[in-house]
């Protein structure tokens, strides 16, 4: 008994730092992990992470998505990094 509300109260802290939706492609739930706490991009404002893509907006918001190509979804601001920085500094900085 003990062990199973120990596993479900420790399944339930490891999935809320995912964000889960239902797909509108009748997937089912998909799992989206948030970003690390530090991001560096690289001249475009793209980062791929754990199997998703991630845009970097100048207005400072985040979407998500697999494919580079879209696709694209609003990120929650709780699954942002904590910090961003550029590796190299190109027109668009």
């Amino acid at each position: 008994m003990k062990r199973t509300l120990l596993a479900a109260v420790l399944g339930g802290f490891l999935l809320s730092g995912c964000l889960m939706y239902a797909s509108p492609e009748g997937r089912g739930v998909v799992v989206v992990p948030p970003l690390p706490a530090l991001v560096e991009l690289d001249i475009e404002p793209f980062f791929f992470h754990r199997g998703y893509y991630y845009h970097y907006h100048d207005d400072h918001r985040w979407s998500y998505s697999e494919s580079r190509g879209g696709p694209w979804r609003k990120l929650p601001p709780g699954h942002y990094p904590k910090e961003v920085r550029w590796k190299k500094k190109g027109p668009r900085h």
